[in-house]
């Protein structure tokens, strides 16, 4: 634990300007404690004494305002930032070096037995206040918009805004705007083409 401990340390001086040393980051950032005591209440969890990794884990809610299900799978590099208001569900997966922002919640729709949460894949980032809800994955280095609400699946390399969420952007490039007006319509065609053959039939028999 103290390797993982030094590593998660390592990252959060590497992505966030604002730490100004080590001391600092073990010292003041919740995201840190949240995940060392995920980190603990997982172990205790697989070990059998999952009412003892409940209370870890709700000790560390009341500390840091963050609440990790010692269920949830977490991967290498997870960065929870100012991190207030975060709830990752028993069920979610998360994947390496994803990043969580204050007011975040990997959540459930009520409506799903067993897989629940959602699943996070590498380098996925989770914009303020967003909702990521139901047992679907977020695809490899996607990005979830500040307040976005998402029910469906992301595709990787993929930005999505929106309530509910809606894809924007794929591999850095934005999706086209469907035109809900001038849309075609594919019954009127086919019957544009009958059309267009019955008058071709009348006059081949005139």
């Amino acid at each position: 634990m103290l390797k993982e401990l030094r590593e998660e340390v390592a990252l959060i001086r590497d992505r966030d300007p604002a730490a100004r040393s080590s001391l600092e980051v073990i010292l003041t950032y919740s995201g840190l404690h949240a995940i060392a005591a995920y980190r603990f209440s997982h172990k205790l969890l697989k070990a059998g004494f999952p009412t003892l990794a409940r209370i870890v884990s709700q000790l560390a809610k009341f500390l840091t305002g963050i609440e990790i299900h010692p269920g949830a799978t977490i991967g290498k590099g997870l960065f929870i930032d100012h991190g207030m208001g975060v709830v990752i569900g028993e069920t979610t997966v998360i994947g390496d070096n994803c990043t969580l922002y204050q007011g975040v919640t990997l959540g459930g729709t009520g409506k799903d037995r067993g897989k629940r949460h959602p699943t996070l894949g590498n380098n996925v980032t989770v914009g303020a206040g967003a909702k990521v809800l139901g047992p679907f994955k977020v695809g490899d280095n996607a990005k979830i918009a500040a307040g976005a609400v998402v029910l469906k699946e992301v595709p990787a390399n993929a930005t999505a805004v929106g309530v509910p969420a809606r894809v924007v952007k794929m591999n850095g490039v934005r999706v086209p705007d469907l035109d809900q007006i001038h849309i075609p319509d594919p019954v009127a065609q086919e019957l544009a083409k009958m059309n267009q053959r019955i008058k071709a039939l009348e006059r081949r028999t005139k």
